[in-house]
């Protein structure tokens, strides 16, 4: 995990503030060392502890692999930035819409990442979703979600729908559109879209062979998710994490600036 020291704050955050905006830096950084990203769109955001539900969201027009603590941008559940000094910053209306309606309805999803993927999409297309076909997407048999398509997310009355179909799943197909995950700390959020993004992948890779498909059977399936979600390992989450940090150590700038 990063260590914040108090020559990094910025002046009027407090430490704890602080780390977790490096760490949100750290996974756009990460979003973009494994080729997730889609230009300067799509978001990952972050809620802020205390009872006013902040939470923050990426500056439009930072790229993933340039993005900074500094840049990232506190606003609440209307869309304001509450801030000072940041009235500047743009934020981006459909990332708002989609990252204000998981952060208003989920006390536990506090990271949420949005992608739009070539193989999320991919898979967002098809009318089965994803399929069982790897030990990447057995994690999410039975825990994934699916929300059709209403267009461009810029009508806060999606908002509604796009909860309920989450349910208390902590990851979710977009349909005809990316994939969403969240999670309760950075290093969850992470691995979840990292697995859900190989999934994807390797679906649109075995079906392009044009081979028949070879899938567990139902008992296996049940039997590896459960696996999967038998609990949270904090050891496991912590050595993942700080592997995953140690791959965007030497980047310039440096996210936690």
């Amino acid at each position: 995990m990063n260590v914040v020291t108090p020559s990094a704050a910025m002046r009027g955050v407090s430490e704890e503030e602080w780390k977790i905006r490096c760490d949100l830096a750290a996974l756009y950084r990460l979003v973009a060392h494994f080729r997730m990203t889609d230009f300067i769109y799509t978001h990952i955001s972050a809620r802020l502890p205390g009872p006013d539900h902040h939470f923050l969201i990426n500056r439009y027009g930072v790229l993933f692999h340039e993005m900074r603590a500094s840049d990232l941008v506190k606003i609440d559940l209307d869309g304001n930035v509450v801030e000072e000094g940041a009235e500047s910053k743009p934020v981006n209306a459909a990332g708002f819409t989609i990252h204000s309606a998981i952060h208003m309805a989920r006390d536990d999803a506090s990271v949420v990442i949005h992608t739009h993927t070539e193989a999320g999409i991919a898979v967002s297309a098809q009318r089965k979703g994803l399929l069982p076909l790897s030990q990447h997407a057995l994690k999410f048999y039975g825990h994934l979600a699916y929300h059709d398509y209403e267009g461009i997310a810029l009508d806060l009355d999606e908002r509604e729908r796009l909860v309920k179909d989450l349910g208390t799943h902590n990851a979710m197909i977009l349909r005809n559109h990316g994939l969403l995950v969240c999670g309760r700390f950075p290093a969850e959020a992470f691995l979840n879209i990292y697995y859900l993004e190989r999934a994807c992948q390797a679906q649109i890779s075995a079906m392009s062979g044009g081979a028949e498909l070879v899938m567990p059977p139902e008992s296996v399936r049940l039997h590896t998710a459960k696996q999967f979600n038998k609990g949270s390992d904090e050891s496991a989450f912590a050595m993942a994490w700080g592997a995953a940090l140690r791959l965007i150590e030497d980047g310039k700038p440096d996210y936690r600036s």
